[in-house]
């Protein structure tokens, strides 16, 4: 079934029909759903999340515009969150130099704090990355080089794609794969193992064609695997079953 790796179900667009949607999931085909933390106030609602639905589980960490937020008592508090049974890794972290909300050097200095607590609990990362290739692989060589890592909503080059399969990672493919004017994501999705990919949604925002400017919904990945499926030249279910068995790894959930 398909596996969402990454979504944000606590968001507030969902207020109002949150539990109808998921409660459709299965039979839309989505079997798992991992909720990503974005800021520190959105750790409690992942967390009832996953208590809610025994299908979605949770990351627990701070997105690199909101780190503003992060001191040593609520970091204390992310590392007990951490602990709690269906939150399956520290994300989403890293770093972003598109909207600038927070200084570069907080957000590499959160960004690693974040890697290191991940290192010591021994929890993969999913990391957000926009307009800051280069800080972010050379963070990743530094300080997560033997580490489990997502590189979310991946969006550089197809060198840069083969670099970061060289270090073991994961790229997350979405809705933009989908878009007409998306080649450059296209061609790192054609150039890197399937053995290396996982479908996310980002979810409410970047949903595929045919629904692009929509409210996205993890049901709507099997037009990201269709995508994918046909620049890899292999079937829709292949890429389902394989991104699936890529995710169930990565997050520890294997059957």
């Amino acid at each position: 079934m398909i596996f969402d790796t990454h979504a944000h179900y606590d968001d507030k667009q969902f207020d109002e029909d949150r539990d109808r949607i998921l409660s459709s999931m299965q039979e839309q085909g989505v079997g798992t759903i991992v909720d990503a933390s974005a800021t520190v106030d959105s750790w409690e609602r992942v967390l009832e999340l996953t208590r809610r639905y025994s299908f979605v589980y949770g990351m627990i960490g701070v997105h690199p515009d909101e780190v503003g937020d992060l001191n040593e008592e609520n970091f204390a508090r992310m590392e007990q969150l951490l602990h709690e049974e269906k939150i399956v890794a520290v994300g989403e972290i890293g770093l972003d130099y598109y909207w600038d909300k927070e200084q570069h050097e907080i957000q590499k200095e959160w960004f690693i704090c974040q890697l290191q607590l991940a290192r010591k609990l021994n929890m993969p990362v999913n990391i957000h990355s926009r307009e800051a290739a280069q800080d972010t692989m050379e963070i990743m060589k530094e300080h997560a080089a033997d580490m489990k890592a997502i590189i979310h909503c991946y969006s550089y080059s197809k060198e840069m794609a083969e670099e970061y399969v060289k270090m073991g990672y994961l790229l997350g493919i979405g809705g933009v794969v989908t878009f007409k004017n998306a080649k450059k994501l296209k061609e790192v999705v054609k150039a890197v193992p399937l053995s290396h990919i996982v479908l996310e949604t980002d979810c409410p925002y970047l949903a595929p064609e045919p629904n692009r400017g929509k409210r996205n919904a993890s049901s709507n990945l099997i037009y990201v695997a269709q995508t994918i499926a046909q620049l890899k030249g292999t079937t829709t279910e292949e890429v389902i079953a394989v991104t699936e068995e890529n995710a169930r790894k990565f997050y520890g959930l294997d059957r």
